[in-house]
Parts: structure tokens; sequence; C-alpha cells
């Protein structure tokens, strides 16, 4: 039943990615990351980020989704939780520098108060350097645990944790992942 959805996933994929606005990350090779990438504007209360970065409501923010059928495509075969997240991890890891030439290349960098992205899976997070915030509207935590039961269906996850915002500044991200140049 997994491989069925998962495959129906696949192809059901690029209508959302055509229909979303987003854009992939890329490497230097050209190879899609695992980021795909949307410009803004921040509809939630005032977050204090740890390096002091203030985000205000209507703040222009790049909204981060990881590409999820790419992850579980190379992650099927595993099926212990512990291994999948530190894949996961290193996956994200080895994308951040991308991800920061992205936002420091963009047209409208100076405008970019910071990266901004919703998630269940966020353990380990604040050592890639990303703040962790509650989402306090019950009703749109509501929504996105519903939105993410397919993924923790198909990724077979015993973890259901409430999603919460992650908020790197883009301060933190192009010095934290700065490419060599």
């Amino acid at each position: 039943m997994k491989s069925y959805l998962l495959g129906v996933w696949n192809v059901f994929d690029p209508i959302y990615y055509s229909l979303t606005r987003l854009n992939y990350v890329c490497d230097l090779e050209a190879e899609k990351t695992l980021f795909r990438v949307r410009l803004t504007r921040y509809k939630g209360r005032t977050t204090t980020l740890s390096d002091g970065t203030i985000i205000y409501k209507n703040d222009l923010l790049i909204k981060i989704h990881l590409h999820n059928v790419k992850i579980m495509n190379e992650l099927y075969s595993v099926s212990n939780d512990t291994k999948r997240a530190v894949y996961i991890y290193h996956m994200v890891k080895k994308s951040m520098p991308m991800l920061a030439e992205y936002v420091r290349t963009h047209k409208r960098f100076s405008e970019i108060k910071g990266i901004v992205g919703i998630t269940s899976l966020y353990k380990g997070t604040k050592r890639l350097g990303f703040d962790n915030v509650p989402i306090h509207n019950s009703i749109y935590k509501a929504y996105k645990r519903l939105t993410f039961m397919p993924i923790n269906y198909l990724a077979s996850s015993s973890r259901h944790e409430n999603p919460v915002y992650l908020f790197m500044s883009r301060n933190e991200l192009v010095n934290r992942y700065r490419m060599d140049d």
C-alpha cells in the first residue's frame, strides 16, 4: 500500500510544485537539493530569534519546503526511525550552504529577514542553527498536523510531534553556511 501511495505521490508532486510557486535550490552542479522555496510574508506572532533578529508580521521571509518525495524515495528501504532521522539531518546539513547562497544572491536579499519552515521533525534542528518556535494558533496547528499525516504514514513514523516553526535569520544563515568563493 505504501509503495502504491509513494508512486501516486511521485506522479502528483510535479503538479503540486507547479501550483505552489516553489523554486528549487540547486547545488553547484545544477542538481536539485532537498529544498524548494518561495518568498512569503510572515503572518504569525512577533518572534525574537536567538541572534536578536525580530521577525514581525508581514516581514519578507524565504519559506523552505523539504522535497518530501525525494526524501521518501531515498529512505524507502530504511525502517529504523533513528537511522531515518540521522540521514535526513545530514541531507539537510549538506543542502544548507546552497540555501545560504540562494538567499545571498537573491535580488531581494536586503529585504529578506530570514528563512522559515514548518515541521514536526525538529529534533537536531538547533544544531543546524534553527530556532524552534511553537505554533500558537490551535486551528493552524491542527491543520498542519492534518497535512503532515500522509508523510508520517509513508515514513512509518512512530513519532507524531506537534509542528513548530523553524526560523533562521538571514545573517545567521549566510554567516554559518557561507560557501567558499
